[in-house]
């Protein structure tokens, strides 16, 4: 007999060798028809496997994270054996589950395919999952692996194999397919109700660009219908908000292939948008002590070295620049912290001395291979609002803790209300991954676990997500369409101050090494330009909106009042335009919404004889007539309501 604790605490008592499903059978009938998978400890296993061994159990539905990713990689073999029915002679390559759904890497060879094919391959899946089939698991040795691939002539499977060691290698069938994989699956294909193919795309094996490039098919698959249905409405809205769409539309940035791939080029809106979340970072900085420093885009090759970010990164990033001096090499800035220790060095500090908080908006260059950059959101030069603080140990915890409280007063101002921040440490079994003694990474986990349960927020722990010099906590936050994305990080370094020897005097008349706390709460400008745009549809707060008032004059011969309109709104630091085409008032009106003013300003006979104006705020509440005056306050009182709260 085998325990199992079960999530309430429970405990059971089972013979060894009894299923997850057969535990859920015993429960319920009903609950075991809705059973994916099942969680012992923290491996996910098939429903139908043994279990060998005292675990703590969770049965996995459709309700649980785990529980989709289950079904969409079972998806993506489904998917595999559709495409060998209808092309026969493919390769398969990889085939995993992602966040929303699951891909495949396809070598067609002599096929061609394009997204007009996806409504077959869909039926066919459909077809195949009727049929009931189980996914069923098979150890196999790696010699017979090897055979089975050789003769199918899959190379992408014969590479893969090399890595593996004979013992762990395992198969999974499901009908007439069969396909290199540790699982797991959900019990049978007929759980998959509902598929949908999303997107077609060029991938290179295993990420290389001197690799061959293979065809990578996106797609999603539901246990009912009707949840298919609402994914595809909220995918439908996803491409109304596509800050790539909204961006050009509300004239903010733009791409030129002259300039290079990767490189945004902010238009004056965009401009002025940046500069207003800048401000008002600055701000809050300014309140929590940080002072400003700015360093240079290129540092000495040197530099990199010291702080071990070439070895790491070094052949991902852009080459060197060599200058006309024999030995002498340069990098674009690919991160600001080395330049902030160097700051730190300028002078002996003293422990009375700390913290010292340097903050920058500086920008930084790092390769990615073109199909990977996306918009604002995967580029190759980007803007951190990066800071460092250098602090004794005993300063690590409360300093982090006020790092999350700027973070979370960011995300309430800018209305991000759902959020997860995840703790990520190092993997243990992997210490060549990392720099730095087992006692500086034991202090700086211990320092984030602490802070993170001091404040009460919720967490999740990600082991072997560190970066390599410390740990770190990332905030992943919800968009208004329910998709995660991970914004600020706050990471504590014990081995950068050890590797540029940074001391302070202590109390004791010693010399000391500084702990440095790493952190970026809107993580870069860029990327959170894209979620902030795609979060709110382009209708910014108040305070950020690159044009808050438009006014609409009915006709030509109000011209001159709206003008003084506009004095008086500049004057108050609003920003407004008039718009003085010859279009009627409607068309006006809904120009101005589509634009995303959060203000129109309607004026005729009535408003010019009163010395008033029309209020209409986006979204078609009218407000009434009232005096400019009385607008301007309504406008200021708003924006201090929402930027003046952080102390």
């Amino acid at each position: 007999m085998i325990q199992i604790t079960l999530p309430d605490g429970a405990t059971r008592k089972v013979e060894k060798g009894t299923t997850g499903m057969d535990i859920a059978k015993s429960i319920s009938e009903g609950l075991a028809r809705n059973v994916l998978a099942c969680q012992l400890d923290d491996e996910v296993w098939d429903a139908n496997r043994p279990i060998e061994k005292d675990c703590e159990f969770k049965l996995l539905t459709w309700n649980d994270e785990l529980g989709k990713q289950t079904m969409w990689h079972s998806s993506a073999h489904l998917m595999a054996e559709a495409l060998e029915a209808l092309y026969p002679g493919i390769k398969l390559a990889i085939g995993p589950a992602i966040e929303n759904g699951f891909y495949y890497d396809v070598d067609f060879g002599e096929h061609s395919i394009s997204s007009d094919d996806f409504s077959k391959i869909e039926a066919k899946m459909i077809e195949l999952a009727r049929q009931k089939n189980k996914y069923i698991r098979k150890k196999i040795s790696k010699q017979d692996a090897i055979s089975y691939f050789q003769e199918k002539d899959d190379e992408y499977k014969l590479e893969l194999l090399e890595d593996l060691e004979d013992g762990n290698i395992t198969f999974y069938t499901q009908g007439n397919f069969t396909d290199l994989c540790r699982g797991p699956h959900i019990p049978n294909t007929s759980f998959i109700k509902s598929t949908k193919l999303l997107n077609i795309a060029g991938a290179y094996w295993r990420g290389d660009e001197n690799n061959k490039q293979l065809t990578r098919i996106y797609g999603i698959s539901f246990p009912k219908q009707k949840e298919l249905t609402a994914y595809l409405e909220l995918l439908e809205q996803a491409k109304q908000r596509d800050h790539r769409k909204l961006g050009k539309e509300m004239e903010l940035f733009s791409f030129s292939q002259k300039v290079g791939q990767g490189l945004p080029l902010w238009l004056p809106k965009g401009a002025a948008l940046r500069e207003r979340l800048e401000n008002f970072l600055k701000k809050a900085q300014k309140f929590a002590g940080y002072e400003q420093v700015i360093t240079p885009h290129i540092g000495s090759k040197e530099l990199y070295v010291c702080s071990g970010h070439y070895a790491k990164y070094g052949a991902d990033s852009f080459q060197p620049i060599n200058t006309p001096a024999e030995g002498e090499e340069f990098l674009l800035k690919p991160m600001n912290c080395p330049h902030h220790c160097e700051i730190y060095k300028t002078k002996p500090r003293s422990y009375k001395d700390l913290p010292i908080r340097y903050a920058e908006f500086g920008t930084v260059y790092r390769y990615e291979q073109s199909g990977e950059l996306h918009g604002l959101s995967r580029v190759r030069g980007f803007t951190q609002d990066d800071a460092h603080i250098f602090c004794t140990p005993e300063q690590v915890k409360e300093e982090f803790i006020k790092v999350i409280d700027l973070v979370l007063y960011i995300f309430k101002t800018l209305s991000f209300e759902q959020f997860t921040a995840q703790i990520s440490l190092r993997d243990v079994d992997k210490p060549e991954k990392y720099i730095g003694s087992t006692e500086n990474w034991e202090k700086a986990e211990k320092a984030i676990l602490e802070a993170t349960e001091e404040k009460g927020i919720d967490t999740v722990i990600e082991y072997g997500e560190a970066a390599f010099y410390g740990p770190k906590l990332d905030f992943m936050v919800k968009d208004a369409l329910g998709r995660k994305w991970q914004l600020g990080t706050i990471q504590v370094d014990y081995n950068l101050p050890e590797r540029f020897e940074l001391e302070y005097m202590g109390s004791d008349n010693q010399t000391h090494r500084p702990v440095m706390i790493h952190r970026a709460p809107f993580g870069s400008m860029e990327r959170f330009v894209s979620v902030l745009l795609e979060h709110c549809a382009g209708n910014f707060p108040l305070w950020l909106s690159p044009n808050q008032v438009m006014i609409l004059p009915i006709s030509e011969k109000y011209h001159d009042y709206a003008e003084n309109i506009l004095n008086l709104l500049n004057n108050s630091d609003i920003r407004a335009l008039v718009d003085k085409r010859a279009e009627k008032a409607g068309r006006k009106i809904r120009d101005a919404e589509i634009s995303k003013s959060p203000f129109m300003l309607v004026i005729g006979d009535k408003e010019r004889e009163k010395n008033t104006v029309s209020v209409r705020r986006h979204g078609g509440k009218n407000l009434g007539s009232m005096k400019i005056e009385q607008f301007i306050n309504i406008v200021n009182e708003e924006i201090d309501n929402l930027i003046n709260n952080f102390k």
